[in-house]
């Protein structure tokens, strides 16, 4: 299995599902600038191996708006509140809510520090395991909230210290570095400290009796003096050399791409068949399966260092800048690795792949900002790990190779805005149009926001003039009906008896003709001949009929967003009569309006889909033999 397969395997079947939130919900009035967690878990690693321990967990947090109290994420399944203090005078705990109280109203811009005393109690919770001598932790999405108090949400990020009471034949690895461990009578204190800020997800330990470990150091060419330990957790008779023989290398790599590895170390560990499949990118200490020393999987979860680590994905609905990057990162590597061919062969099979199984959604939603879907819906395979890697793969193939990899350097480089922050697409888009000088918005929203691809129906033909000139004219139509239209450059490839021609077009609307004049006979043409349009269905035709090169209909929609009520702009070269279909973002007709006249010069169609819940939606108007798409907004 590839590595980004495995991953998502293990993504899918996590059992720690979304939390679920009322529209009620309190708004996010605090921002969490450190956890400090002292846990003993010196009686989890001896039979009958209790998944019971006890922890404080000190929380630095400054305030964004007026507050006499903060609510964390706190599992009553798992988490038993002892007392609070610090700042904090009384609690409550109910409905997976723990609810501070603290000893004054504070003001923005204050600096609280609250304690919390806790016991996780001995009960399986998918997101603390214990058996046989392992004890770890596996957040994603929001399991952390079973295992320590915290405002569980990606785009809160903190740093961490972990202090830890382990028996002396344990290791126990976790994010950032080693800060000491001290022998204490018959007790190993282990004190991990992250100088850097981590999403809860990816807060994690790692610990086993007797725990093999293997320490590689990347010196950095440019600054002998900066050293990256690389840490290797693994299981008695597992042998990961060949991983750690390909760590410097693929640190290069990823450096001379996207700049400094982020961190002040970095990690692997295999645990045990409680943890069956792929990989969990923990901010400098990824967890595998056990056994798992695959380079595909080590290369992907690599990559989440820079692409979900460093940059986190501001909300569940941005998963995409998570994992369609680190999937097309690996494919970077298997091409540095095995060449140009081998990496455009992984995107192919990504694309294949994704046609196959395709289910019909976007690769993300807006809705799932506040109501998150179910884990296999958000890390499905196809969509979001395999087709969102072939958007990045054509992204490159739109604004060519020196803009693509500068722009995600810049990106991965904004100490402002992103690095060691969150993101959102939208911020990424902004970024993409900002480093690149053009506006890629059509390209991400219709790639990224709207479901499905692209089926094209081409023809063209090829006309004698003169005895030296041919014209070859062409007609490049979009037919699918389930999704909206497809902007996109095309290349086009006119071949001769001797040699061929390269060049590119803008298709921007459908049912688009073109029309090329040469000086020597033609013989076929080919579109898209390399590919670069790796998510599409197409055909292309020798016309029997002369393809005209008309007057395009030109069709707006104001106000858009609207609350239902919108007025289709035409303005046409003929009358004729026309009919509009909506559709919903999975592709079912929802609405049709047949016979619309329409006349020569402006006209005006009002629409009226007050009656339609609030979301997107896609209006397909045929008229004149032609068909016109877009998306329509409605917002109560």
């Amino acid at each position: 299995m590839r590595g980004s397969e495995i991953c998502a395997s293990r993504n899918q079947k996590s059992l720690t599902p979304f939390a679920r939130y009322s529209p009620n919900s309190p708004k996010h009035d605090y921002d969490v600038l450190n956890y400090n967690l002292d846990l003993d878990l010196f009686h989890c690693y001896s039979s009958p191996f209790p998944k019971s321990f006890s922890g404080t967990n000190t929380i630095t947090f400054k305030v964004d708006s007026t507050l006499s109290s903060i609510i964390l994420n706190a599992e009553n399944a798992s988490l038993q509140i002892v007392s609070v203090g610090g700042s904090g005078v009384s609690f409550s705990h109910k409905l997976n809510r723990l609810q501070v109280d603290l000893d004054r109203t504070y003001q923005p811009g204050e600096t609280v520090t609250i304690s919390i005393k806790y016991n996780h109690l001995n009960v399986v919770d998918n997101a603390f395991y214990v058996s046989n001598g392992f004890a770890f932790t596996d957040c994603e999405p929001q399991g952390a909230r079973k295992w320590f108090p915290c405002f569980d949400e990606p785009s809160d990020k903190a740093t961490l210290q972990l202090r830890t009471k382990v028996p002396l034949n344990v290791k126990l690895g976790s994010n950032g570095r080693l800060a000491d461990s001290v022998i204490v009578a018959d007790s190993l204190w282990y004190t991990w400290i992250s100088r850097d800020p981590i999403a809860t997800y990816l807060m994690a330990m790692t610990s086993k009796v007797n725990y093999k470990l293997n320490i590689v150091n990347r010196i950095n060419p440019n600054n002998p003096n900066d050293i990256l330990p690389i840490r290797f957790y693994y299981n008695q008779g597992e042998n990961p050399m060949q991983m750690i023989n390909m760590a410097v290398p693929l640190t290069d790599f990823y450096v001379s791409l996207f700049g400094e590895h982020p961190f002040e170390k970095n990690g692997f560990a295999t645990l045990n068949n409680q943890f069956q499949w792929g990989g969990m990118e923990n901010q400098t200490l990824t967890s595998l399966c056990p056994g798992c020393w695959y380079s595909s999987i080590v290369a992907h979860e690599y990559a989440h260092q820079w692409f979900g680590d460093m940059i986190t994905c501001a909300t569940w609905s941005d998963i995409w800048l998570n994992e369609g990057f680190a999937t097309y990162i690996e494919a970077l590597w298997t091409g540095e690795v095995h060449g140009y061919n081998a990496y455009v062969n992984e995107i192919e099979y990504n694309a294949a792949y994704y046609m196959t199984y395709n289910p019909g959604w976007p690769i993300s939603d807006s809705s799932w900002i506040a109501n998150p879907p179910s884990n296999d819906i958000l890390f499905n395979y196809a969509i979001t790990y395999l087709k969102g890697s072939c958007v990045l793969y054509m992204f490159r193939n739109v604004v060519g190779d020196s803009l693509f990899f500068n722009s995600l350097r810049e990106y991965a480089n904004d100490t402002v805005n992103f690095r060691y922050k969150s993101a959102t697409i939208s911020d990424f888009i902004d970024k993409m149009n900002e480093t690149t000088g053009m506006n890629l918005d059509y390209f991400f929203n219709e790639w990224i926001y709207t479901p499905n691809h692209p089926v094209y129906e081409n023809v063209y033909e090829i006309i004698p003039v003169s005895d030296n000139l041919w014209n070859v004219k062409l007609n490049l139509t979009q037919v699918q009906t389930n999704t909206g239209f497809f902007k996109m450059p095309v290349q086009i490839k006119v071949n001769f008896v001797n040699g061929d021609t390269l060049f590119t077009v803008m298709n921007d609307f459908n049912n688009q003709n073109y029309s090329f004049m040469f000086d020597q006979e033609p013989v076929s043409l080919q579109f898209d001949p390399d590919n670069l349009i790796v998510l599409k269905q197409a055909t292309l035709t020798v016309s029997t009929d002369e393809i005209p090169l008309k007057e395009k209909m030109s069709v707006n929609i104001q106000p858009n967003p609207s609350s239902g009520n919108f007025n289709i702009a035409v303005d046409s070269p003929v009358t004729c009569q026309g009919e509009i279909s909506i559709y919903s973002p999975q592709g079912t007709l929802i609405y049709e309006l047949k016979d619309v006249d329409i006349t020569e010069g402006s006209n005006v169609i009002p629409l009226l889909l007050s009656s339609l819940k609030q979301g997107s939606y896609y209006l397909i108007l045929h008229a004149d033999k032609e068909r016109y798409t877009h998306k329509l907004v409605i917002i109560k």
